[in-house]
């Protein structure tokens, strides 16, 4: 674990093993969990008894997954969510318009995390889902908002993810940032999955400060003829929900 996410107080400790719980599509064992929390075989069990006694966690065969009360907080999420709310009317329209997926994307840590969804009439293997979250590198969506965080979080972001690239490949992403600020919007093709082309476009709550960004996907073969309009459609979405939240 890198030494800047250690975990000191009870408090980090039993919020480490549920998040990490639900950062994963299938549930975990101990021995899993100690690898991706860094915490001691004892210390996770007193914290997943913990969670098992508040509904937080559930366990069957050995493995743990986000339980009962997990799912009351997401549903709580997608019925409160200013965010989801305000952007669901676009999201809907840039599908229908588009015919493509349409995904709302945020920043959690080190990862990015699919608010909301739109699917496209058109099947598309991707492995975004909502709800999930995938590291934050590579990809439209991933890039996009990488580009438009803080400058001090987005050196922030920069330096762990320095620590799994070379030197090369971080000065190259640094130039990609720099170009995707200025273009206003990030494209990538293939970076997360195979044949899949992505646009995204950053959503602000305050002039320069962006919250989420709304991203776009389409098999490459169908946008390689469209990618001008497929663009256009989702920054003038992105700008329309950016209007809204500051409007409120």
């Amino acid at each position: 674990m890198p030494p800047d996410r250690a975990i000191t107080g009870g408090a980090d400790r039993v919020l480490s093993v549920l998040a990490t719980l639900a950062q994963h599509d299938r549930p975990l064992s101990i021995a899993a969990l100690v690898e991706r929390t860094g915490l001691a075989q004892s210390t996770l069990y007193r914290q997943i008894a913990l969670l098992k006694r508040w509904g937080f966690v559930f366990e069957h065969a050995g493995e743990y997954g986000p339980g009962p009360l997990c799912l009351q907080l997401a549903w709580g999420f997608d019925q409160s969510s200013f965010l989801v709310h305000e952007a669901q009317a676009d999201m809907a329209a840039l599908a229908d318009a588009s015919g493509e997926t349409v995904g709302l994307m945020a920043a959690v840590k080190d990862q990015a995390v699919c608010l909301d969804m739109v699917e496209s009439r058109h099947p598309l293997r991707c492995s975004f889902v909502k709800g999930r979250g995938l590291p934050l590198i590579n990809g439209a969506s991933a890039r996009s908002l990488i580009a438009f965080m803080p400058d001090g979080k987005r050196q922030s972001v920069l330096h762990q993810i320095g620590r799994t690239i070379d030197a090369a490949a971080l000065a190259q992403l640094n130039v990609a940032l720099n170009d995707i600020r200025t273009a206003g919007f990030a494209v990538t093709d293939g970076q997360v999955d195979p044949g899949v082309w992505g646009v995204s476009a950053p959503i602000f709550q305050r002039p320069q400060q962006a919250v989420a960004s709304l991203t776009l996907m389409a098999p490459s073969t169908r946008a390689a003829d469209r990618a001008p309009q497929l663009t256009a459609l989702t920054v003038q979405a992105a700008q329309r929900i950016s209007a809204r939240l500051q409007s409120l």
